[in-house]
């Protein structure tokens, strides 16, 4: 334990006011009110993901230090509210119950091009790839992707081939 930190953590619930993967921070906002709280890509990282949406729900155990309040682990993680991937062509006609009711596929990214809008997985022991809308995404609580990172899929059939309906962590998966 460093000279700044103290011994007391408390659990907050809040919303990411931003987090940007590239500059490895961002900050949370407490429901409850106060100062921002400093999220670490570590941090974020240890609960299974390399990136979260603006706006997500966050529940994070937090310490006060020198510096202000920190994120020092990351309890459980909800999509924005009000973003639904749904509008997209290929899911148009498909219920969110029997999206909700399709089993989760273990997956690795094959790359993500934030700019471009999408990118593409691939199930474990099958070769087609599978589509991931930046919108899918977004509306399961992610802002970006990394190549190599493992996550969980619900995949459908597309008009266009197999695509992404939601994306998990792989430890969130784990949990469920």
């Amino acid at each position: 334990m460093t000279k700044d930190e103290t011994e007391i953590h408390e659990t907050v619930t809040g919303h990411v006011k931003w987090f940007d993967p590239t500059k490895g921070f961002g900050f949370v906002v407490s429901d409850e009110g106060g100062p921002d709280i400093l999220l670490h890509a570590n941090v974020l990282r240890n609960f299974g993901q390399s990136s979260i949406a603006d706006s997500a729900s966050i529940k994070v155990t937090v310490q006060k230090t020198t510096r202000g309040m920190q994120a020092v682990e990351v309890l459980e993680i909800a999509p924005p509210e009000g973003i639904f991937a749904s509008n997209l062509a290929d899911l148009i006609g498909i219920d969110s119950e029997t999206i909700a009711l399709t089993p989760l596929e273990p997956a690795r990214v094959k790359w993500f091009d934030k700019g471009k809008g999408f990118g593409f997985a691939n199930v474990f022991g099958r070769d087609e790839d599978v589509f991931i809308h930046i919108e899918v995404l977004r509306s399961s609580g992610f802002a970006d992707l990394q190549p190599g990172e493992a996550v969980c899929l619900r995949v459908i059939d597309g008009q266009r081939g197999r695509m992404a309906t939601f994306v998990a962590s792989w430890e969130a998966a784990l949990k469920s």
